[in-house]
């Protein structure tokens, strides 16, 4: 992008990411993330495979117990917190639903009907099968194993997508750093129930940024903090919104933000924030 082609308003063109992305940089990115949003738990990385023979070649990589069943958001966990590299099948998720969030399997009969759902977690059966039809997923049939790992061990060279948890005012930190450069406005999505479609299945499917509320099963078996929601992202949008929130602290805009005080009059702050 040359200057006579940039958009109305620019006076420099946008940063762009680097053409390859490497594991290395986003273990630098998921450092310099932890400093500048002061996250509770490590970023990590997902990665699907067409052959899961190719995840034995990953460094240090955890199969389940033969015969141990997770939900995704329990391998999410692990990862996260105890800083595993796991490397899991279909044969290693717990339910139909879990496995095909991320293309591992058909969800199945019984969840695409509204069935399994109809009479808990929806009054009627069509309200249930709407669920199903409408949730954002990897098509099954191409992937047969996947890996989530830390950032920080770049042990994924690269991830597909990558992904942290934090408080919403950290995320809206993270968007003002997506948008410093190159302003766009961002939709997510609300599934419900089964909001891991939200997260790392919209981010896998469509290479999207998504922003997710982490739903019944994340909290109860995933262990997600009540005040914690799910950024995931495709590599190049992590390294963007880091650059950009590197930009925003020069400019005094830093986390966690400093209360000015219901009572106070704004025009000081307001003055250096907006002008």
């Amino acid at each position: 992008m040359n200057v006579q082609t940039l958009p109305p308003g620019y006076k420099t063109a946008p940063w762009m990411p680097p053409e390859t992305i490497t594991g290395a940089m986003l273990a630098e990115a998921s450092n310099k993330l932890i400093e500048l949003l002061r996250i509770r738990t490590q970023p990590i990385g997902m990665r699907l495979f067409e052959d899961p023979a190719e995840m034995d070649a990953i460094k240090g990589v955890r199969k389940p117990t033969e015969g141990f069943k997770f939900t995704m958001c329990q391998m999410v966990t692990q990862s996260r917190w105890y800083g595993f590299t796991l490397g899991i099948t279909v044969d290693n998720t717990r339910g139909g639903n879990c496995g095909g969030v991320v293309g591992l399997n058909h969800p199945g009969e019984g969840f695409l009907s509204g069935d399994h759902m109809n009479g808990v977690w929806f009054g009627n059966k069509e309200a249930s099968a709407a669920h199903q039809a409408q949730m954002p997923r990897v098509p099954d049939g191409k992937y047969n194993g996947l890996v989530v790992s830390p950032l920080r061990s770049a042990r994924l060279d690269p991830p597909d997508i990558c992904l942290f948890y934090g408080t919403p005012g950290q995320m809206i930190y993270f968007i003002n750093g997506l948008q410093y450069h190159r302003y766009r406005r961002y939709d997510f999505t609300v599934t419900g129930e089964s909001a891991c479609a939200d997260s790392w299945g919209r981010a896998l499917a469509t290479r999207q940024t998504s922003l997710s509320l982490p739903c019944f099963a994340e909290r109860r078996y995933g262990g997600v903090a009540d005040d914690e929601l799910l950024m995931a992202c495709p590599p190049d949008e992590l390294l963007r919104a880091v650059e950009g929130m590197g930009h925003l602290g020069k400019n005094g805009l830093r986390y966690p933000f400093p209360p000015y005080g219901a009572v106070m009059d704004p025009a000081l702050g307001m003055a250096k924030s907006y002008s």
